[in-house]
């Protein structure tokens, strides 16, 4: 039975509470949701419709479905709606004031800086840096059976991010000790246990905080004096038309946020790309051929637009799994979303993950399906927040243009040089638990083509 124990609508107002169910206090269905979040989604929605709340990691979260629900959030008309306050629940501690962290005025000020960071020029520049350490990475994969791709991307896409976005070399073991850190904090953001608790995830999480901010802070002096073609350089280099820079704090604040996003969500995608591209060999043959039909091994910039089967196969993986799963926010004024009223205080969260799953916009919306992207179909197109693997309104990902570069520069580069395959029957098992990745690494068998060194 539907309950609320929100604050009642104002009367008079014409606005519904919010439906829900408590479930158990301060636990809810969080495991239910983490373990099966596409089934609980469906669910729910079926019960309470598009609007609902429940009892997620300790608190009480209205959950919004759909892409008209998504809309009213993320477009956040009236200014209802903060990211800095439900973020920092989950990874404040460990991404301290990273731009998604911020907020309005001030998040509006940062995001201009920073996109001095993400011109055209800057990002041609980042692709150029890109393309010798793609290939050397790849050199370095061994073909057999049983290659995990989630571990040997995360390991590529960690040191591309060591290159391009700090232009700082670095040795296999503090490359390691960097990327356990980047592991440790971003596990962190959904612990059970949310204090430090020495060997539990949180504390973990603490501890690769102040690991990252000794090495950015080590290297930034450096990067304000000599510049370079980096992100790192970009960022102590940013000034808007009228004299605006960033702080060291805000760098290293905005290092740590960026690096994160940058080489996990990439790892994400590539990952869930090469295991429909395995699944589905046909379309695996079909992007290889037209990577091998531009006739160079690495990817220039001006040929990001004629891999156009390599896209549809990236945009149809970022639907069926979103990299960044939910977008939280915090309610600071009384509001409506959808006919209900969301009062003051709550945590409101859109589900990508699950949205990009709903039959009501996507036909067969389990089903691999790329064409569903191509120019005569776009069923994209139904709503314009049905498919916001990036989000949208202000905070809207400042490095898309950057991940889709990153993607196609990898993938392409892989395509020319290996192809891989999985057992008819196999089914990767999803971890959901934080953000999306195959427990079992996603084992293929990895075999380099013929021709190629």
């Amino acid at each position: 039975m539907a309950t609320s124990i929100l604050a009642p609508p104002p009367p008079g107002s014409g606005l519904k509470p919010v439906p829900g169910v408590p479930g158990l206090p301060y636990i809810g269905n969080t495991l239910q949701v983490m373990r099966d979040p596409f089934g609980q989604a469906r669910k729910r929605y079926e019960q309470f419709g598009p609007v609902s709340w429940g009892w997620l990691l300790g608190q009480r979260t209205v959950t919004v479905q759909g892409p008209e629900a998504a809309e009213a959030v993320l477009v956040n008309r009236d200014k209802a709606f903060a990211n800095g306050p439900a973020w920092s629940y989950f990874i404040g501690p460990f991404f301290y004031r990273g731009i998604m962290l911020l907020d309005f005025d001030e998040h509006l000020h940062h995001r201009r800086i920073m996109q001095q960071a993400f011109t055209r020029d800057r990002l041609r520049a980042y692709m150029d840096a890109m393309a010798p350490s793609i290939a050397q990475g790849l050199d370095a994969w061994e073909p057999g059976r049983g290659f995990t791709v989630y571990d040997h991307v995360k390991q590529l896409t960690l040191d591309l991010a060591t290159d391009v976005f700090m232009g700082v070399e670095l040795d296999r073991a503090e490359a390691d000790r960097i990327n356990g850190a980047f592991i440790d904090a971003v596990r962190a953001g959904t612990a059970y246990v949310r204090f430090s608790v020495p060997g539990l995830r949180w504390h973990k999480g603490m501890r690769a905080r102040k690991v990252l901010e000794e090495f950015f802070y080590r290297h930034l002096p450096a990067k304000r004096r000599h510049g370079g073609d980096d992100l790192f350089a970009a960022l102590c280099q940013a000034e808007t038309d009228d004299g605006h820079r960033f702080t060291d704090e805000d760098v290293v604040n905005h290092m740590i946020f960026a690096l994160m996003a940058a080489h996990d969500t990439t790892t994400i995608t590539l990952t869930t790309m090469a295991y429909y591209l395995a699944k589905y060999p046909e379309w695996q043959d079909r992007a290889r051929v037209e990577s091998l039909a531009l006739g160079k091994p690495v990817l220039g910039f001006d040929d990001l637009d004629a891999l156009t089967t390599v896209d549809l196969v990236m945009k149809e993986a970022l639907r069926l799994v979103a990299p960044v799963p939910a977008l939280p926010r915090r309610v600071v004024k009384d509001t409506s979303i959808l006919g209900h009223h969301v009062p003051a205080g709550s945590v409101v969260v859109v589900p990508l993950l699950t949205n990009h799953h709903m039959a009501e916009w996507w036909p067969e919306p389990d089903r691999f399906d790329p064409e569903r992207f191509a120019p005569e179909r776009r069923e994209d197109r139904a709503h314009r927040f049905a498919w916001a693997p990036f989000g949208g309104g202000a905070h809207k990902c400042i490095g898309l243009h950057f991940a889709g570069m990153q993607v196609k520069s990898i993938m392409h580069q892989v395509l020319c040089r290996y192809g891989w395959s999985v057992p008819g029957r196999y089914e990767w098992p999803l971890d959901t638990t934080s953000l999306p990745s195959p427990k079992d690494g996603l084992p293929v068998h990895l075999y380099r083509l013929e021709g190629t060194r």
